[in-house]
Order: C-alpha cells, then structure tokens, then sequence
C-alpha cells in the first residue's frame, strides 16, 4: 500500500513467518484522522505472523501524536503475540518514541513492609514534634523581643488593640467559661457525694471539690475554652490575612507583623487567662456548693466554714501562677498556626484544626509539668 508522501501510510513486507513494516510519510497531527484508521487497520493486515519489524527510515515528520500511534500499534502487536523491534530509526524518533512510552507506563508503588510503614510514620511524627517545639521555641522569643521594644517604646504600641482582644477573650468568653465550670462543679460534687456517702464521709466532698477546682480543674477548663474559642479565632483571623497578602503588605509599609498582630494579642491572654481562671474557680465552687447544700444536705453555712478550713493561699495561687504560662502557650501556637497558612481555604482548616489540637495538647502536659513541680517543692 503506498500513498504520498505527506500522508501517513504503511506498507508490509512479508518473508517466511516474520514481516517488515515500512512507515512512510507524516505521521503527525494533521493527520489524525488517517493515523486512527492505521491504528485500527495495522495489526489486522499481519495475519499470522509472529514476527515484526517497524521500519522508520522513510518517516518524513514525526510528533507526539504519530509516536504514540507507533507505541499503541507496537504494544497492539505484542498483546496479540508477535515480537516487534524497531529498524533503520532515527535518533530523535527513537527518543520521542520513549518518552511516549515512559509516560504511558502505570506507576506501580513500591510495596514495603507494614512495620517499616508504620514506624516510618512514627519516626515522621517525632521529627515534625521536634521541629514545632524548636519553632515554638523561637516564635517565644522573638515575641519576648518584640515586648521588650514596646516596654522601651509604649507610644508605640497599639492599645487600642489589646483594649479589643481583651473584650474579646475575657468579657465575651467569661460568660461560656462561667456557666461550663458551674456545671462541671455541680457534676463533680454530685459523684463525690455519692461515693463518700458509703463511707459515711459526705462531710469531704467540700475538700474533694475545693483542692481540684482551684489547683486543677478550673484553669484546665477555662485554658481549653480559651484555646478552643480564642486561640482558633487568631489562627483564622492572622491565616485569612496571610492568605489576602495583607502581612506582607505591612512588611512593605515597614511594620513588623509580630509588633502588630501577635504581641497584643498574647498579652490581651496573659491579662484574660488569670481573670477567666478566677471566675471560673468561683463558678465552679458555687456549683459545687449547691450540689452540696440539695443532694448532701451541707448547709451554705458549714460548706463555706469547712471551705474555708481546707483551702489556704497556696491552693488558690496555684491556678493563679499557672495561668500566664498557658495563655503564652496557647497565644503562640495560635499565631504560628497562623502564619503558617498557605493560600488556599483547606490550608486555613488545616491550621485552624492543628492549633486547637497543639493547645490543648500542650495545655495538658503544662499542667503535668506544674503538677509534678508543685509536689517536688510540696507547695
């Protein structure tokens, strides 16, 4: 069969039980349509034959297209059982031809060892802890700097700023912090009750209930609604603002964002944590009080005398010492989180979601780390 030769075309030369395959003139776009009917003509016109040669010298142009007509023809043939190679091909036909078929190979995934997956996993998780903590580390310090220039500069600094955080975390979240540690006063002194009745020692309930709301349970309480409601809202509020370009915009202007964005907020929580922690302790000894006074028949009277016989000043600044150090905590990974929100609205869930997680992860193990310091001091 021979066309012109600006036309794709093929002619087949058969010896013995093999065959050559001459292709001649342009196997290119243009010629799409003519390549797709060759496609589908080709390996029918072999017949038997269980040998091919695919001869390129005559190929006046060759691109993508006609490579890969070349390819799927060639892989066709061997499907059915002939053994085809390539003759007389030029450098160029032969590197294009490659790269089709490079391309058009599956990628088959390395099969590894579910052990070596899972510590692999492990490992990945233990260096990416490290590398946030190294990062935390240094977030810290730079905002320790960044206060140090406002303490040397106050005009400088933006009150009107720290004014609105504070309404925003303290005066805004008092109300939910509040009513949360009443309930889970009243809940506590319910089960205290109950378990010190059959001992015949519901009279303990008051020093069950006062030791773990002021050591413990109100900061750990009001931290992780802090971190929860606070901390997401400056991840969300500085990730948005990372994602509009507005950070690099102050850069231009000559502001550090650290200056602008973070140091107010982290003091507006070193300011709210102790307030919100107090409330939150009065709450939650207020619940405990009633839950007394209606299900263990102690009268206001004696749960305040006894309360006030068992809790000293150490218990009460307890909470009080503890506070300051979870509210930097839970500020800095906010606004790491934060800024490290790439442009899209999946990175700012992603980060939103990391810094709850971070905050109240590390609130807890702060927590630990007091614990056991304030029992090797016995304070």
């Amino acid at each position: 069969m021979t066309t012109t030769l600006s036309n794709p075309a093929f002619e087949i030369n058969f010896a013995q039980d093999q065959a050559t395959i001459v292709l001649t003139g342009e196997w290119t776009l243009d010629h799409g349509r003519r390549l797709e009917g060759i496609m589908r003509q080709l390996p029918v016109s072999l017949g038997e034959v269980r040998k091919a040669s695919l001869d390129l010298k005559r190929l006046d142009r060759l691109d993508t297209l006609g490579a890969r007509v070349i390819e799927q023809i060639s892989h066709r043939l061997g499907s059915d059982g002939v053994k085809v190679e390539m003759q007389d091909a030029s450098e160029r036909h032969l590197t294009l031809i490659g790269a089709v078929r490079h391309r058009n190979e599956p990628v088959v995934p390395p099969r590894r060892s579910r052990l070596v997956e899972l510590l692999a996993d492990v490992g990945q998780t233990v260096v990416h802890a490290g590398q946030d903590l190294v990062r935390g580390i240094s977030f810290i310090g730079e905002v320790v700097v960044a206060i140090g220039r406002v303490m040397l500069r106050p005009a400088s600094f933006r009150w009107a700023s720290l004014v609105t955080q504070l309404e925003l975390i303290a005066f805004r979240g008092a109300p939910i912090i509040i009513l949360i540690t009443f309930l889970v006063g009243c809940i506590v002194a319910q089960q205290g009750i109950f378990q010190l009745r059959r001992f015949g020692a519901t009279a303990f309930v008051v020093d069950l209930v006062g030791i773990i709301t002021l050591r413990e349970l109100a900061l750990l309480l009001c931290a992780i609604m802090v971190a929860g409601r606070s901390g997401s809202a400056f991840t969300a509020e500085i990730g948005s603002m990372k994602m509009r370009e507005e950070i690099d915009a102050l850069r231009v202007m000559g502001l550090n964002p650290v200056d602008v964005l973070v140091v107010p907020r982290i003091l507006a929580l070193i300011i709210a944590m102790p307030i919100l922690s107090f409330l939150a302790s009065m709450a939650g000894l207020f619940g405990a009080g009633l839950v007394s006074w209606i299900y263990g028949g102690i009268a206001p009277e004696t749960f305040l005398s006894r309360l006030q016989s068992v809790i000293n000043y150490r218990h009460f600044s307890v909470g009080l010492i503890k506070a300051p150090f979870m509210a930097v905590v839970i500020g800095a990974i906010a606004c790491i989180e934060g800024l490290n929100v790439k442009g899209s609205a999946e990175s700012l869930g992603q980060q939103v979601t990391a810094s709850v997680v971070k905050s109240i992860f590390m609130v807890i193990v702060l927590d630990g780390l007091f614990a056991m310091f304030f029992a090797s001091i016995r304070f």
